[in-house]
């Protein structure tokens, strides 16, 4: 849902005059289409959260989400890609080429997006242990996005990303929804696969991208209801 400069003034808690001065003066993400401004819900959480701005409940809410089909990992990956031998010295390096990487359409702001994914590790790292990571915003951002896409990318070298088991980081799954009820669902089905050993052992593996496809296909379509 794209939301005007009026109900912007309203979540924030601010008037329209401060939400055309926060555009220039505080970077407030938005989009001008037709000669008017357009706000992602998504985006407009992470700025808040980043800028440190209370905001009423109805932030949150995502009442373009009901009665929307829930997605599916694979089809959410094939969308999203896989990708080898990332560059990336240190976690900065690693998610800056990451963001570049990214099939994303050309409206995203791809600085944004590397800002919010650095915030989200500043306040715990993703890192899941065995060498997997799982880089996502803090709240899900809209971006322009159409659907849901999951991206796999393998790191030419291991990196250090704070995990918990002291293991460096080789995969990293970034997920990136329009909704928080995608986002979770997602999520929840990544945990899932990668508690499959097959599954597991061919991204540690970093095989390729017809096996991972082929194995991930198999655990989502059990999962359909």
């Amino acid at each position: 849902m794209q939301l005007s400069v009026k109900e912007v003034a309203e979540l924030l808690n601010i008037s329209e005059k401060t939400v055309y001065r926060w555009i220039d003066d505080r970077k407030l993400p938005g989009y001008r289409i037709n000669g008017q401004y357009r706000f992602s819900r998504g985006e407009l959480l992470e700025w808040a959260a980043i800028n440190r701005l209370d905001v009423t409940p109805r932030l949150y809410e995502e009442p373009e989400s009901r009665g929307s089909a829930l997605p599916n990992l694979s089809i959410a990956l094939e969308s999203g890609g896989i990708f080898y031998r990332i560059g990336g010295r240190d976690q900065a390096a690693v998610l800056r080429h990451v963001v570049q990487t990214l099939r994303l359409p050309e409206a995203v702001d791809r600085g944004f997006l590397l800002q919010v994914l650095r915030a989200r590790e500043a306040l715990a790292s993703t890192a899941i242990g065995d060498g997997i990571a799982v880089p996502h915003p803090r709240n899900p951002v809209v971006l322009h996005l159409a659907a849901p896409v999951v991206t796999l990318c393998f790191l030419e070298q291991p990196v250090d990303f704070s995990a918990l088991d002291g293991q460096p980081v080789r995969a990293l799954f970034t997920v990136l929804s329009p909704t928080v009820r995608a986002h979770l669902h997602l999520l929840s089905q990544l945990a899932f696969a990668l508690r499959d050993a097959e599954f597991k052992g061919l991204v540690l593996g970093q095989a390729s991208r017809e096996e991972l496809t082929r194995v991930l296909r198999r655990i989502t379509d059990a999962l359909a209801p």
